[in-house]
């Protein structure tokens, strides 16, 4: 890990939701959760990476997130991230999502910083 790697560091990403995030089982095309997870675990990951060493990137270890708010296929949403705590390898992140009819989710992300020479295969 880099020394510029701190607490502090913040990301904003925003996207479209499409069909394909939403729920099969539900009868409008909405964002769901697991689509709505995968987009914060990418943005966390883009916030660290140019902090990391070669070789070195991040990998999720715990999700705590509200899904509070919709966001029907079509609409834009952006997700806020920050750095919030640094234990060893372990990154603790704030998160914040919005939409167009406002707050999406908050919560926390976590990911370890690991060493990808000792992934094998």
């Amino acid at each position: 890990m880099k020394e510029s790697l701190v607490a502090g560091i913040e990301k904003t990403m925003g996207h479209e939701v499409t069909e394909e995030m939403s729920p099969a089982h539900l009868p409008v095309k909405v964002l769901s959760t697991p689509s709505m997870i995968q987009l914060i675990e990418v943005t966390c990951l883009l916030a660290t990476q140019e902090h990391l060493d070669e070789g070195e990137t991040t990998v999720g270890t715990h999700v705590n997130v509200s899904h509070q708010g919709k966001a029907m296929a079509g609409e834009r949403i952006t997700i806020d991230v920050k750095l919030a705590e640094i234990r060893k390898r372990r990154l603790t992140f704030e998160i914040n999502v919005n939409g167009d009819s406002g707050l999406i989710s908050t919560g926390t992300h976590e990911r370890a910083v690991i060493d990808l020479s000792r992934m094998g295969g």
